[in-house]
């Protein structure tokens, strides 16, 4: 993979799979950071729930309060004494004036957020906030770390945040006129936010609701309650799941460095191997190793070298056929130079003639060869390019038998037996008519005068089975194995009168090896054998129906 847009080296370097990996594996990590980030909006609605609970207590007690048949005062102080310190958040009662009749923090046991932000209450009512047991979590080294970023994007980036008034708003007094209250007193809702005294980094919720008799307001009720305990929770929240993204950091930079070992390193190995089984003019010198592990790199090794083992098979073979071709025409040059040298020196006209006519037999052959070697070259790199139609290879058989019949076979007779079903294949027409044409020209070449070529077609495990029986000398056992190789030719002493319209590809060695090639290439097989006891040979083509 090539980035672009980037230099050539750092592309490269962010190309590399453990790279890659190690990317991979941070922005997984990097999930927990968006918790963290999640968690502002957890505690704004952490604080709505919390408001609505005032809200709610303070409702509940206006409503008791105003259907009070004693003195608002003696009625208040009595359901704060009933609630024994249980509630959470601290309550106060005031009058029309504003003047405090009842607070809860002076009736017994602080609320438990109070004592748990280590609250005291001073005579008066007022509160101050002393340092708690245990150091929050806010306070750690770790915690001032991780939050550090978040801080500085709030400094530099964050909308600016309007200012809070101070707790100390209630302080050393029992007359209470905030804007909460005096909305309450008005008869409406009223709500305020103020910092805790003492210095904590927590806010102060108050909710006052208004207390009526009829339609007019006797009074107001005041809840307050401090954020600290759910920013506490919040704190050491984060904290854990800064703990978490540590590991998760340690996790994934082992597992990258673990996967990029067991990934980059074979590659590499592969790589060297690569370069080394080629050298500079392009030969193969060697063959990737063996590997051992079994996955995916594995079977890519394995696959390389079956490749390489393949090319290096092919390189044989061309070199081999390269080198058969150079021997076979080498004969009919000889030939030709020799008959050309006599012809100098000949004087007699009729050896002259025998002469011309050998060089002449000698160039035909050439002819024969090369047409054959074009041939068999094209087959190889080219048949699996040529465009492949359905055919019934009844009516194929029955189109090269009859032509056949009509060039004229020198009396020998061609016998067709087809199927009634049709056996439809997928190839190149022209490509399988030249398979039964070369199949049938070896036939006749070796058939005597008389004798008859059968051609067979039949369904057999579901394959279209082609065989071509002669009546001719048959194969020599150690003959058969190589029958089928390039310029490979045997002609026995009672071989036959070749027919007039036998190929001359047959007499190059060649017919049988395209035969082979087309077969092989169309997923088929081809392979010669005796006549089940009777002269002759049988040759048998299997090809897989469509």
């Amino acid at each position: 993979m090539r980035i672009r847009f980037l230099p050539a080296g750092i592309a490269a370097f962010f190309s590399r799979i453990s790279v890659r990996l190690l990317t991979f594996n941070l922005l997984i990590v990097f999930l927990p950071v968006a918790a963290v980030l999640y968690l502002d909006t957890y505690e704004r609605q952490l604080l709505r729930a919390l408001e609505h609970a005032l809200v709610q207590q303070g409702r509940v007690l206006a409503s008791a309060l105003s259907g009070a048949q004693r003195g608002l005062a003696e009625e208040a102080e009595q359901v704060l004494r009933l609630l024994e310190g249980r509630q959470e958040a601290r309550i106060r009662v005031v009058d029309a004036r504003g003047r405090l009749l009842a607070d809860s923090s002076r009736l017994g046991t602080p609320p438990a957020d109070v004592a748990a932000a280590g609250w005291s209450v001073r005579p008066g009512g007022t509160s101050s906030a002393g340092a708690p047991d245990n150091a929050p979590a806010e306070q750690s080294l770790l915690y001032r770390i991780a939050s550090f970023p978040i801080r500085l994007y709030r400094r530099i980036l964050g909308p600016p945040r309007p200012p809070l008034a101070a707790g100390e708003f209630y302080a050393s007094t029992d007359l209470l006129l905030g804007d909460e209250v005096r909305a309450a007193l008005a008869g409406r809702y009223g709500a305020a936010t103020r910092i805790s005294s003492g210095g904590q980094r927590s806010v102060n919720l108050y909710s006052a609701i208004p207390i009526r008799r009829g339609a007019e307001v006797v009074g107001a009720v005041l809840v307050s309650q401090s954020t600290y305990r759910i920013l506490s929770d919040l704190y050491e929240l984060r904290l854990q799941i800064f703990r978490i993204f540590l590991l998760s950091l340690l996790a994934a930079a082992a597992i990258s460095l673990l996967v990029s070992t067991t990934i980059a390193g074979p590659l590499r190995r592969l790589r060297r191997q690569a370069l080394r089984i080629v050298d500079r003019q392009g030969r193969l010198t060697g063959s990737f190793d063996l590997p051992r592990q079994n996955d995916e790199i594995g079977d890519l090794a394995r696959a390389l070298k079956e490749l390489t083992e393949n090319l290096a098979r092919q390189l044989n073979y061309s070199e081999g056929f390269a080198a058969d071709v150079s021997h076979e025409f080498k004969n009919p040059l000889a030939s030709i130079r020799t008959a050309t040298e006599l012809m100098r020196a000949e004087k007699d006209d009729r050896r002259r003639e025998e002469l011309l006519s050998l060089v002449e037999e000698q160039v035909a052959r050439l002819e024969n060869l090369l047409t054959g070697v074009r041939e068999i070259s094209h087959i190889d790199a080219h048949l699996a390019e040529e465009e492949r139609t359905k055919i019934d290879l009844r009516q194929l058989a029955a189109q090269v038998a009859d032509a056949y019949h009509l060039r004229g076979i020198e009396g020998r007779r061609l016998s067709v037996s087809l199927p009634e079903s049709p056996l439809r294949v997928r190839l190149a027409p022209e490509r399988m008519c030249q398979v039964l044409e070369n199949l049938l020209d070896n036939a006749l070449s070796f058939s005597p005068a008389g004798s008859t070529v059968e051609i067979e077609l039949q369904k057999e495990d579901g394959e279209a089975c082609l065989l071509v029986r002669d009546r001719g000398p048959g194969l020599h056992p150690e003959h058969a194995e190589r029958i089928f190789d390039r310029f490979f030719t045997y002609s026995p002493p009672e071989r036959g009168k070749r027919s007039p319209g036998v190929s001359a590809a047959v007499h190059s060695g060649l017919g049988l090896s395209i035969v082979k090639a087309i077969v092989d290439g169309y997923g088929g097989s081809v392979k010669a054998r005796g006549n089940g006891g009777e002269a002759g040979a049988c040759f048998e083509v299997r090809l897989p129906l469509d």
